[in-house]
């Protein structure tokens, strides 16, 4: 599953760079700019989707660090209501 979630990053990235050159491109056709522009910005939304579930899985199973800056498990401040 991880495989094919890089996989969809790679195309998602992509198809983000290639639609917006398109758009940036573009004459100051009304309707091709803003189809190259919606589609630059789904690859964007699905590029970074995949990117965050391919760090969470590499994180989960071991094969990278978690970050540095994250706050321990056991220093974190409950709000009230909340069960350790």
């Amino acid at each position: 599953m991880s495989k094919l979630i890089a996989t969809l990053n790679v195309i998602a990235w992509s198809g983000f760079w290639a639609f917006g050159y398109i758009a940036l491109t573009a004459d100051a056709n009304g309707n091709q700019v803003v189809v190259a522009v919606i589609l630059a910005a789904l690859g964007a939304a699905g590029g970074l989707w995949a990117w965050l579930h391919v760090v969470q899985i590499c994180e989960s199973n071991g094969l990278s660090k978690s970050p540095r800056f994250a706050v321990p498990e056991h220093r974190r401040v409950l709000n009230e209501g909340e069960d350790a």
